[in-house]
């Protein structure tokens, strides 16, 4: 009987406390889909009224608006671009030739690992049109790594001549390196996002400020600097394709490579690292 009457006592103080006012209940505030309680403090999603502002423990959030400080800027700098990806020529020499006796065979490149590396210092992107349009700069280095399939070729210069060697290298290849300036019209189908879709295309001007022949084989490197008969100047249709993070880039030049003797035509494509 003890343990009954103890048990009713505990249940009537239990349903008592549940039956007390909870004063802070009774705060007029927006509906719940539009605020989120934390302790004592309500924060307002939505903004209501004026009057709503001044109650204590009520913080309000209010939706982001851009202000005039937030748009984009009409001249925008990119820093530091690199570019990583292929080399290859259209070849349509005529063998032999007065530079040399090997035949086009014998200059096939290694597609998978002539690469293309450029530096670009800087980009400059020009506000042409509510900015989906734009005009689009810079400078740079294009760096042309051409990797010959037969591994027996030789390149000697004054007089520049190519010719098939006795011995067998580990690597053979021809570096062509340009200092260039690209021009390009760009235009942006999602103007309000920094990675966003689009396209540029245009013209890049080159010159040819070093080139060499280098051979590896059992651990000697051997390099020969010349021109070897190179076109100084390289004037290239270049675009580049935005696809969000993604970014890709080609060229192609719009003549020979070569002064004299070969007739090939360089182009180059790969990956674009660049924040637009």
């Amino acid at each position: 009987m003890k343990r009954i009457l103890t048990l009713c006592a505990a249940m009537s103080f239990i349903a008592g406390s549940f039956a007390q006012t909870d004063t802070t209940g009774k705060q007029n505030v927006p509906p719940a889909e539009d605020t989120i309680r934390i302790g004592g403090m309500i924060i307002i999603r939505k903004p209501g009224s004026k009057d709503e502002d001044k109650k204590p423990g009520i913080l309000k959030i209010k939706d982001r608006k851009h202000s005039d400080s937030e748009k984009p800027s009409n001249l925008s700098t990119n820093w530091w671009i690199l570019d990583l990806g292929f080399s290859n020529y259209d070849d349509k020499s005529v063998y032999p030739n007065s530079i040399t006796t090997v035949g086009k065979d014998n200059m096939k490149l290694k597609a998978g690992k002539s690469r293309n590396v450029n530096l670009w210092f800087f980009m400059q992107k020009l506000n042409i049109t509510k900015h989906a349009v734009n005009l689009k700069y810079g400078l740079g280095l294009e760096l042309n790594n051409y990797f010959f399939e037969n591994e027996k070729i030789v390149f000697t210069k004054n007089p520049t001549n190519i010719a098939i060697g006795t011995t067998e290298f580990k690597k053979v290849k021809l570096a062509a390196d340009y200092l260039t300036v690209p021009m390009m019209l760009n235009f942006n189908f999602t103007p309000k996002r920094e990675k966003g879709f689009g396209f540029s295309a245009g013209v890049s001007a080159g010159y040819l400020y070093s080139a060499r022949y280098k051979t590896k084989e059992g651990g000697k490197v051997d390099k020969v600097k010349s021109d070897f008969d190179l076109n100084r100047f390289k004037i290239s249709y270049i675009g580049e394709l935005s696809l969000g993070p993604v970014k890709l880039y080609g060229s192609l030049a719009t003549k020979n490579m070569w002064e004299k003797g070969l007739d090939m035509t360089p182009y180059n494509f790969g990956f674009r690292l660049s924040k637009w």
